[in-house]
């Protein structure tokens, strides 16, 4: 786990030999889970510590904003899966308030079973849709900032993840490198649902050749009541 100590520290993050730890037992979690629910297709040491662990929390190069412990930042972490990017951020950052959302129940009892684990308050794991869940006014517009590694256009992720932001928060979907012309489809969706596209910023994770680009969406208006859609719309007709 040195490497992982080493590559967040090209990143300007200094890990605690108490959160290398934590990673350690999550990963050690991970795997084991994995062997009797699919959780991941990536379960070597080196390849979870940068392909998850590292990306995960290399939000924190391009928004700083999430390493200063005095302010406060309400996340959700939409189709959160394992536990991706938010269980790293909050081991990373144990200041953040976090809610992992997934649709799958077995992977929130895993979720909440490292939370156990591995002693973190402030975090909750919640078996949801997003389409049911963002019209429960516990969630709708209750959150500062949404992120998500889901694989889904832009048009689709924001039907999804815009209606949990309140007005000046942000949305920053974790993206592959060649975006431009998934956001460019994506344009219309972002304004309808209350967003605006204002950048997008790009980095190499260290020591690899994988490029990242994290989108800032912020959320300017309220969503319109109509959305989002019911299930399975936002995917098979994205707003255009």
């Amino acid at each position: 786990m040195k490497r992982l100590f080493d590559l967040a520290a090209k990143l300007n993050i200094e890990l605690s030999d108490k959160q290398i730890e934590q990673f350690q037992i999550y990963y050690e979690m991970l795997v084991e889970t994995n062997k009797v629910m699919n959780l991941t297709a990536i379960t070597e040491l080196d390849e979870v510590i940068t392909k998850h662990f590292i990306d995960s929390i290399a939000l924190a190069a391009v928004y700083p904003e999430i390493c200063d412990s005095n302010i406060r930042i309400k996340v959700l972490d939409l189709g959160t899966g394992a536990g991706f990017p938010g269980l790293p951020l909050k081991i990373a950052f144990p200041h953040l308030e976090i809610t992992l959302m997934d649709s799958l129940n077995k992977r929130v009892k895993f979720l909440q079973s490292v939370i156990d684990a591995l002693e973190l308050t402030n975090i909750t794991a919640v078996h949801g849709r997003a389409e049911e869940s963002a019209r429960n006014t516990a969630y709708r517009e209750q959150f500062d900032l949404c992120v998500s590694r889901a694989v889904a256009n832009t048009a689709t992720l924001s039907e999804y993840c815009l209606p949990f932001i309140k007005v000046g928060g942000k949305f920053i979907p974790y993206k592959a490198s060649d975006i431009e012309e998934e956001l460019n489809q994506g344009k219309k969706a972002i304004h309808v649902l209350g967003g605006k596209l204002t950048k997008v910023k790009k980095l190499v994770l260290p020591n690899s050749d994988i490029e990242r680009s994290f989108v800032f969406i912020d959320k300017v208006k309220n969503t319109p009541k109509a959305y989002p859609r019911k299930a399975g719309t936002a995917s098979k007709e994205p707003i255009h």
